[in-house]
């Protein structure tokens, strides 16, 4: 038997933006197999998790993750926005985020 994840991935592309402005109150997020808008209306709700590794342990752990919510599509292409708890800082832009499956709306 194979294993399950209970999400799916994600990359982070951007903070949300103008021309000039950005606003890191915001995240975007492509969701890995979403390409259009209806698509991504699943997601919205869903919890997304950016996991990273630290020096310094706490709790016994160099792990630590920064948590969020998909609160909108964004354009037509299947992007999200989303907030985290503390804005993500800009050198996260690339990395993976796990979009999870849950609070499920089904």
């Amino acid at each position: 038997m194979g294993s399950t994840r209970l999400y799916s991935k994600g990359r982070v592309l951007s903070h949300k933006r103008g021309k000039r402005n950005t606003r890191p109150n915001t995240s975007l997020v492509q969701i890995e197999g979403v390409a259009t808008k209806e698509e991504a209306q699943f997601y919205l709700g869903k919890r997304v998790a950016y996991v990273y590794r630290a020096k310094r342990e706490v709790n016994g752990s160099k792990v630590r993750v920064i948590w969020g919510r998909v609160t909108r599509s964004h354009g037509n292409s299947g992007v999200v926005k989303s907030k985290f708890r503390s804005n993500l800082p800009p050198h996260v832009f690339g990395a993976s985020v796990r979009v999870m499956l849950y609070p499920s709306t089904i």
